[in-house]
C-alpha cells in the first residue's frame, strides 16, 4: 500500500476515527500506571523530598511541547512545499495540543521551582525559551486565524512555524550552553539514567501516556478540521448528517 493512500482527507477521516478511542484508552491506562508508580512506588528524593514527584507530569509535558512543535513544523513544511491539504490541516490540529503541553510544562515547572529554588519564576535560559515556544504556538494559531483565505493562512503560518524551529534546540541544549538554575537531563539517549529504576519506569509510563493522549487529541481535532474544510463535498455532508 502506497504511503499516499491516506493523504486524501476523505480516506484519512475514518482511519483517524478508528484510532482515537483506542489511543484515549491506552493513554488512560498508561497514565494511571505511571502516576501510581510515580506517586506511590518511587522512593523519595534525598535532596528535593516529595516535591520532586511533579517531574512525572512536568518532564513528559516538556518533552511533548517540543515534539509537537517539531511535528507541527514538519507537516506545515510538507503542506507548504507539496501543497497537500491534509498536511496543513494536521499542522493546525497540532498547535492547540502543543500549546497546552507547553503551558503545562511551564505551570508544573513553577510548582516545582518554588520549593526547590525558592521562586516561582526566574528568567532562566530554559524557562525563557520554553515561554517563547508558547508564544510561537499562540502566534501560529493567531496568524492562521487572522487570514480569511485558508490556503494563504496555511502558507503564512507554515513560514512562521519553520522559522520558530530554531527555538527547539535552544530549549534542549540550554542547560549545556548556559549556566542555568534548571537541572540537566536525568534521561539521555547517550548516557545511563541518573535516577532510580522505579523513577525511570514511572517517567517512561507517563511519557508514553502523553504520546498516546496527544496523538488522540490531535486526530480528534483533525477530524473536525477536515469536516470544516470539506463541508461542501458529498462525503462530508453525509458524515455531518450521520453525526447530527
Amino acid at each position: 500500500m502506497a504511503w499516499t493512500t491516506f493523504a486524501a482527507p476523505q480516506r484519512f477521516y475514518p482511519l483517524a476515527g478508528r484510532l482515537v478511542p483506542g489511543l484515549y484508552a491506552l493513554a488512560a491506562v498508561l497514565a494511571a500506571a505511571g502516576l501510581y508508580v510515580g506517586f506511590f512506588v518511587a522512593p523519595t528524593d534525598h535532596q528535593q523530598g516529595e516535591a520532586y514527584r511533579i517531574i512525572f507530569v512536568h518532564v513528559p509535558a516538556a518533552w511533548m511541547s517540543m515534539i509537537c512543535y517539531l511535528a507541527l513544523a514538519f507537516w506545515a513544511g510538507v503542506g507548504l512545499v507539496f501543497n497537500t491539504r491534509l498536511a496543513s490541516m494536521l499542522a493546525l490540529a497540532l498547535a492547540p495540543t502543543g500549546a497546552w503541553m507547553t503551558f503545562l510544562a511551564l505551570w508544573t515547572g513553577a510548582l516545582w521551582g518554588k520549593p526547590t529554588w525558592g521562586t516561582w519564576w526566574a528568567w532562566d535560559a530554559r524557562m525563557t525559551s520554553e515561554l517563547i515556544l508558547l508564544f510561537l504556538y499562540i502566534g501560529f494559531m493567531s496568524l492562521h486565524a487572522a487570514i480569511d483565505d485558508v490556503r494563504r493562512a496555511d502558507r503564512a503560518a507554515a513560514l512562521l512555524a519553520l522559522v520558530g524551529v530554531v527555538n527547539v534546540p535552544i530549549i534542549y541544549f540550554s542547560v549545556r550552553w548556559w549556566n542555568t538554575l534548571h537541572q540537566g537531563a536525568s534521561v539521555s539517549l547517550t548516557a545511563a539514567p541518573s535516577m532510580a529504576s522505579t523513577m525511570l519506569t514511572g517517567m517512561l509510563l507517563m511519557a508514553l501516556a502523553a504520546w498516546a493522549y496527544c496523538i488522540a487529541v490531535v486526530l480528534a481535532r483533525l477530524r473536525v478540521i477536515i469536516l470544516e474544510r470539506e463541508h461542501d463535498t458529498r462525503w462530508a455532508r453525509q458524515e455531518l448528517a450521520v453525526a447530527a
